[in-house]
Parts: C-alpha cells; sequence; structure tokens
C-alpha cells in the first residue's frame, strides 16, 4: 500500500514536471515570436543613423538592447507636450510678426520706462525664432525616430528647455493682453491678409503629418486607440479642408474692382521715430507726399526740442520758446489760444483738428479749419466728412456707404506692406504711417487673387492633399502586412529550430 502510494506520488511530481516544462517552452516560444515580431517591424533598428537620432534626442548613445525598449505613457505625453510646444511658439511667431506693425507702441513705452531708445524688433524675432527652431527640430527628431522605431525618451535637458519655452509663451500673452489688449484685434485683422496662405500651409503640414500618424496607426494593436487616432487626424484635416469657407478678405477680388491707392499722411512728421535731426524727419515726410501736416510738434534728438514748420521747410520755430511747458507734455494737441498766439493759419500746409473739444468755437472762428473725428457720431447735427480712426476698426466700417455719404477715411498707423494692401483692397482713403518712404514705392497690393481663381486654387490643394493621405496610409497597410507576414515566418523557424534542439 505504501509502495504504491509513494509511485503514484512520483508519478504526479514527474507529470507535474512534464507540465511545468512544457509551459516554460509555450512561454519561451511565445516570447521568441515577440522578439521576432519586433525585429520584423523595425528593421532599422540596429542602424547607426537610428542611433545617433536616439542620440539626440535622449542625450544617449546606446546599442540595441537584446529587447525591444517600448515608449511608456510618460514619454507619449512628454511628446504631446512637444507638439504643443512647437504649435505655442510657431503661434508666437506669427503673433510677432504682425505686431511689427505696431512695435512702435512698444518701444516708446520701454523709452518711458527706462529712459533709453532701442528698436526691440530684430530682438524679438532673433529670440522667437530661436524658440521656434529648436522646437521643430525637436519634434523632427521625434517623428524620424517613431519611423524608425525607436522609443521616444526624452533627455531631462529638453524637458526643462520645452517648459522654460511654455512659460515665456504664456508670460508673453498675459502681457500682451493685459497691457495691449487692441493688439487682438489686430491678429484678428490679420487673418484677413494672411488666411489663405496660411490654408496651404495648414494642408501641406497635415499631408506630411499622415506617414508618421499612419505608422503610429498600423503600430497599435489595441482597437479603441486605433478607432481616436484615425478619428482625430481625420477630423482635423476635415476641419482644415474647409476652413476656405470660412475665410473673407477684401484682396479676393477682380483686379479691374481694385480702388484707388490710399494718401499717405506722415505720423507726427519723425517717419519711424528715427535718430536724425527734425530738419531730416520732415524732409522724409514730405516725400509722402501728402498734402496734410497735422498740429503735431516735433521731438528731436539733436537738442532741440520741438520745432514748427511751413510748407517749404524754410521757416522753423522753436516752439518751447513760445510754450515752455510743452518741453516735457507727450501730446500734440493744441488748444484753439494756442493756434491763434501761433498764427497757425499761415505757418502750416494745412491744420488738422482733431479734439472733440471746442469744436463748435473753432468751426465758428474757422470755418476752413478741417474738422477730423474720432469716431462716426451718433449726433444727427453732426455730419463728419473725415474720420480718423485706428486700423482695427476696419471691421466696423462699411466704407462703400461712407463714400456714398462722401465721408472720407483715414486709418492709423499702418507700417508694413500686408497691412497697407489690405487697407487698399478695402477702399480706404488715406493712412497715416511711419514709414512713407516703402508704402510711396508700392504700386500694387502684396497680392491680389479673383475669386475664381482662389476657389480653384484650395480645391485642387484639398484634393491632391485628399489623394496623398489616401495613398499614404494603404502603403502602410501593405508594409505592416508584410511585416506581420515576415514575423510570422520568423516565429515559426523559431520554434522549429527550438523543438530541434529540445529533441
Amino acid at each position: 500500500m505504501g509502495l504504491s502510494q509513494g509511485l503514484e506520488e512520483r508519478g504526479g511530481r514527474q507529470l507535474g514536471e512534464e507540465l511545468r516544462s512544457s509551459a516554460e517552452q509555450r512561454a519561451e516560444q511565445s516570447c521568441r515570436r515577440e522578439k521576432a515580431f519586433a525585429m520584423a517591424e523595425s528593421p532599422g533598428c540596429f542602424s547607426v543613423w537610428a542611433r545617433c537620432l536616439h542620440c539626440l534626442y535622449s542625450c544617449h548613445w546606446r546599442k540595441c538592447p537584446k529587447e525591444r525598449m517600448q515608449t511608456s505613457k510618460c514619454d507619449c505625453i512628454w511628446f504631446g507636450l512637444l507638439v504643443l510646444t512647437f504649435l505655442l511658439s510657431l503661434g508666437w511667431l506669427y503673433i510677432g510678426l504682425i505686431l511689427l506693425n505696431d512695435l512702435h507702441n512698444f518701444n516708446e513705452f520701454l523709452f518711458h520706462h527706462w529712459g533709453h531708445w532701442m528698436d526691440w524688433s530684430l530682438a524679438l524675432l532673433l529670440v522667437i525664432s530661436l524658440l521656434v527652431t529648436y522646437a521643430s527640430l525637436l519634434l523632427l527628431l521625434a517623428l524620424l525616430l517613431r519611423l524608425c522605431g525607436q522609443p521616444l525618451h526624452l533627455h531631462s535637458l529638453h524637458k526643462v528647455l520645452l517648459l522654460l519655452i511654455m512659460l515665456l509663451v504664456a508670460t508673453g500673452l498675459v502681457g500682451l493682453d493685459i497691457q495691449w489688449q487692441q493688439e487682438w484685434h489686430s491678429l484678428r485683422l490679420s487673418l484677413q491678409a494672411t488666411a489663405p496662405f496660411l490654408h496651404i500651409g495648414a494642408v501641406a503640414g497635415i499631408t506630411l503629418l499622415a506617414w508618421p500618424v499612419a505608422d503610429t496607426f498600423y503600430h497599435i494593436h489595441r482597437k479603441g486607440p486605433k478607432i481616436l487616432l484615425l478619428l482625430l487626424f481625420f477630423g482635423v484635416s476635415l476641419v482644415i479642408y474647409l476652413a476656405p469657407l470660412c475665410i473673407s478678405s477684401p484682396c479676393i477680388m477682380e483686379p479691374r474692382d481694385l480702388p484707388a491707392k490710399p494718401g499717405l499722411v506722415g505720423h507726427r512728421g519723425a517717419p519711424m521715430l528715427a535718430p536724425e535731426n527734425t530738419l531730416m524727419s520732415l524732409r522724409k515726410t514730405a516725400e509722402c507726399g501728402a498734402a496734410v501736416f497735422e498740429t503735431d510738434v516735433m521731438v528731436s534728438s539733436d537738442g532741440v526740442p520741438f520745432l514748427m514748420h511751413d510748407e517749404r521747410l524754410s521757416r522753423t520755430t522753436d516752439v518751447a520758446s513760445v510754450f515752455p511747458a510743452r518741453i516735457t507734455a507727450h501730446s500734440s494737441d493744441f488748444s484753439w489760444a494756442e493756434l491763434k498766439r501761433l498764427n497757425a493759419g499761415t505757418w502750416f500746409l494745412e491744420v488738422l483738428w482733431l479734439p472733440d473739444e471746442d469744436r463748435a468755437n473753432v468751426q465758428r472762428r474757422a470755418p476752413r479749419m478741417r474738422q477730423i473725428y474720432g469716431h462716426q457720431g451718433g449726433n444727427r447735427t453732426e455730419r463728419p466728412q473725415f474720420l480718423n480712426l485706428p486700423y482695427q476698426d476696419l471691421p466696423l466700417l462699411d466704407i462703400k456707404a461712407l463714400h456714398q455719404d462722401n465721408v472720407s477715411v483715414n486709418l492709423f498707423v499702418v507700417n508694413k506692406p500686408w497691412l497697407f494692401s489690405l487697407l487698399w483692397c478695402a477702399g480706404v482713403d488715406s493712412v497715416t504711417t511711419n514709414d512713407c518712404q516703402l508704402l510711396r514705392q508700392m504700386h500694387y497690393p502684396v497680392w491680389l487673387i479673383p475669386p475664381q481663381t482662389y476657389l480653384m486654387m484650395w480645391t485642387v490643394t484639398n484634393c491632391a492633399s485628399t489623394l496623398l493621405l489616401l495613398w499614404t496610409f494603404l502603403l502602410q497597410g501593405r508594409c505592416a502586412k508584410k511585416r506581420e507576414r515576415t514575423g510570422l515566418e520568423t516565429a515559426v523557424l523559431l520554434t522549429r529550430i527550438n523543438n530541434f534542439i529540445t529533441e
């Protein structure tokens, strides 16, 4: 009885050992099969090129490990932050380029606080360009690593720099919103000049992004994430394709309908606020060809605080000798009493009355003086013939209706060709500018596209992009099937070798 029981226990142990051995063999075969699939999926894993990319991205030179390394969820989050940083820096570059038209406000703001004049446009563009270049190169490295089948292990130094870029951009946006909220209106207006070209750039970007997206789609094995990725990518693509339906611009018009070129008015008689003597600034102002000079005082950097001039620039007067309080005043609005003391009617080519104060008295005493209004006016008794408004008010104006009422519109301050072209197409009568020389040389808007041509342009662009997207996903699908077939063949070969060795 004891002998038979011992034999049964020994047989049970042998059977258990055989089962465990069989399970271990199956696990080892499964592991080898997964390794074979991994090797088949990333044939370029062992290349020096892939290791160089990984070194730049992770700051660590390594040989390909025995087991394939995977991208963790934390690495995926950092990749998402990298994409977000790239988009933020690119958006800030666009904002910086648009705000160059109004950068004189920023320069004056720093001048009043620091007491030192400097043109900050070059420094601003240099810093923003460096941020965009760094984020773009890092994103390109990540996409190339993904195509090579390498893990995305971002180095801590890159993580810190990405966070600093995001903090810098966020600080800039908050400062812009606090100090210069009107610039958001400038950005919205700029889309009328740049949206057609931003659309083409977005279509090109989504087309180039299709290759890594398709590669990721066919490497994901779970059904849920695959569907989510597909819906997200094609949803964004559809929004970009249909964006032209919401794009409107005055420059989308027939060339024969282009209005006359707006007149140019020198802003404060000192174009670009250049560090020159006032007489030279006045000569530059005269190059505008404008028949209008505001009741401005000119600030000189050569020791003469204020000057006023006549039509031929042959006679100048130091305003400080007449009005000592004007030495420190920033306002360029003269009262009627001051104009009377200066006998401004004979001194200036033409005087514009801008302030609303004492307007009725000025109209009665000097009926030939041009009255310029800073608003369209809700008072029925006031019918302004000349409007002087910031260019941000363009979307609020009906230029054709104003022209029918014999109202002339002047917008300020316009310094860049893109903005001048937009206002030209909109039919503005004149603009106030700091850069007369540049705008005077323009004989045609920067761009002018007939509606039918633009319709054909964005239709062809969308169709070509759609075909490339479909071709990319079909090609990646064939590559995925080939990798799967190669992986199965390799797994079967390894299994046969393992069985042969075991036997």
